[in-house]
């Protein structure tokens, strides 16, 4: 099988199973320390790929260099990506969590153009689906207004946005650096030290009584998160952000928060009003437009090259 198909299986599974994973963690954290929860899932994860490196003989040597190329995502992808939205969780639906994490291509395109690692170029789509994108995020405030007069409520939606900015920052910093180590074992280094800094922000944050009253639904939802959410799903995320265009991979955030939402309904009895609906396809559409005309600035600026040089 071709890489490249690999690579588009990887993001499939990427978009179908990362979708249920908001679920899985929110019925994770109801009876469980949030942090405690995601440290012990991305410490798990970590150990058990690195038993099953050793088992195959597929261990590698690693420098510091190595390690602390890891360390960078592993703090900001699972500690300040995926972890914060865990907490997060404890205060809004799953389903609201991922319809904010939609709007992380727009965070990615614009970590993207500021640090020049693309082209600074804009045009008409790219400048009209900025506008939807934050008409979808105005939508998102709007439906939940009555809502954010809860402090906890407000800074669990705060929380999301930033961690899907750090989500994006991890995501730039991993398809423009070069490593040395191959998928398993950065993802191996990621997993222990995204879950260790998720323990540290456990022992200033988490209320550990809660611990005598966890129950079987958690531990269940800690045991899917890692197999599948860690394991299977992080793993081809890897493994399509090395072989495909960064844009194209951020198009899992368009399936994402469909199947998030629906589970969320259907399993958890979460609201959906019109304005939800209307929130989610406005945001996507701006997402879709921005990467468009990304896309075609890029290809629009590699022509003039191409023309010059010739």
């Amino acid at each position: 099988m071709e890489t490249k198909t690999k690579a588009i299986i990887a993001l499939l599974i990427v978009c179908i199973f990362w979708g249920t994973t908001y679920l899985a963690l929110r019925i994770g954290v109801e009876t469980f320390p949030a942090f405690l929860f995601s440290a012990i899932r991305q410490v798990s994860a970590g150990v058990l790929l690195l038993t099953l490196l050793f088992i195959f003989k597929k261990t590698e040597k690693v420098n510091f260099s190595d390690i602390i190329k890891q360390v960078i995502p592993g703090i900001l992808l699972i500690t300040l990506g995926n972890g914060i939205v865990g907490w997060a969780e404890l205060y809004i639906p799953s389903g609201l969590a991922a319809l904010i994490i939609s709007v992380m291509p727009i965070f990615l395109v614009i970590i993207n153009v500021i640090s020049g690692k693309e082209q600074k170029q804009f045009n008409l789509k790219i400048i009209l689906g900025f506008v939807l994108g934050c008409t979808g995020i105005l939508l998102i405030f709007k439906d939940n207004l009555a809502d954010l007069a809860k402090p906890e409520y407000m800074w669990g939606v705060l929380a999301v946005f930033g961690a899907s900015v750090f989500w994006a920052l991890g995501s730039v910093y991993m398809k423009h650096t070069t490593f040395n180590t191959n998928p398993y074992t950065n993802a191996t280094i990621q997993f222990i030290s995204g879950g260790l800094g998720l323990l540290l922000f456990s022992l200033i944050f988490d209320d550990y009584s809660q611990l005598s009253a966890v129950t079987s639904d958690s531990l269940w939802a800690l045991l899917y998160l890692i197999l599948i959410g860690s394991l299977l799903s992080y793993l081809s995320y890897l493994y399509a952000i090395k072989h495909l265009p960064i844009v194209m991979v951020s198009t899992y955030a368009y399936v994402n928060p469909i199947i998030a939402i629906l589970l969320g309904v259907i399993i958890l009895n979460e609201k959906i009003t019109w304005i939800t609906v209307l929130a989610l396809v406005t945001t996507l559409y701006g997402v879709y437009l921005i990467n468009s005309g990304y896309r075609t600035a890029v290809l629009k600026v590699k022509k003039t090259i191409k023309a010059i040089v010739s």
